[in-house]
């Protein structure tokens, strides 16, 4: 199982990444539909996205790690 800040690293990293392919994307896509903005809006666009996707991954990951733990067979109750 992981401990919280390993949880807290992996998901930086996938949320790091997932910025830099979303900011690309916006970059590409938002001019296809007529939407122009200055790249600072894109860069604090991104920013906000990107903190709710951090907190989102944390949130998950740690829910996930939790139900595991809770369901995974124990010594005691090898049928859990």
């Amino acid at each position: 199982m992981q401990t919280r800040t390993q949880s807290a690293i992996e998901a930086g990293a996938n949320v790091l990444v997932g910025y830099l392919v979303a900011l690309a994307s916006q970059l590409l896509v938002f001019p296809l539909f007529g939407i122009h903005i200055p790249f600072s809006s894109n860069l604090a666009i991104g920013a906000w996205f990107t903190a709710i996707s951090l907190v989102r991954s944390y949130v998950l990951r740690r829910w996930f790690n939790g139900l595991r733990f809770r369901t995974a067979p124990t010594k005691s109750n090898p049928t859990r």
